[in-house]
């Protein structure tokens, strides 16, 4: 079944696809959530007419993500955690924590948006990426600095 989706969804597409979904999906929880339509022929051109009508805001929007990234690729987030004596962290570091980071060095970014490779349980430097626009997706490194339990 072939759906527009009228706001992006994590690991499904961006507002204004068009994908194919299977019918369950659609029916029981992307429609009534409000997050996508079907695609039949009113609806694909009522979709083309408001991406035409949006493109202006758009590219504003692209070139801010872009500006955003290139301003991130120099930024590197340090991030204290309670360490036991195996060197191990308590829990993990999550994404919500490196959001926290983020907006202490001045970028307000939606934990949404973060996506990190497995986990992080152990002090040392990882990767993170942050998903700010369909095209754009910039990369951070994150430093977890071990902090000593009393």
């Amino acid at each position: 079944m072939e759906i527009i989706l009228k706001e992006d969804v994590a690991k499904l597409g961006y507002k204004g696809d068009v994908i194919k979904v299977r019918p369950g999906y659609a029916h029981n929880f992307l429609i009534p959530n409000g997050l996508a339509v079907v695609a039949d022929k009113t609806n694909r051109k009522i979709s083309q007419e408001n991406l035409r009508q949006a493109a202006h805001k758009i590219e504003k929007i692209k070139t801010q993500a872009e500006q955003i990234a290139t301003d991130l690729q120099n930024a590197t987030i340090e991030i204290s955690a309670k360490t036991g004596s195996s060197g191990k962290i308590f829990g993990s570091i999550t994404t919500l924590q490196i959001a926290q980071a983020l907006k202490e060095k001045g970028f307000d970014i939606d934990r949404r948006r973060l996506s990190i490779v497995g986990e992080i349980k152990t002090p040392g430097t990882y990767e993170a990426t942050i998903d700010l626009h369909k095209e754009v997706k910039a990369k951070i490194n994150i430093v977890v600095v071990p902090e000593e339990a009393a």
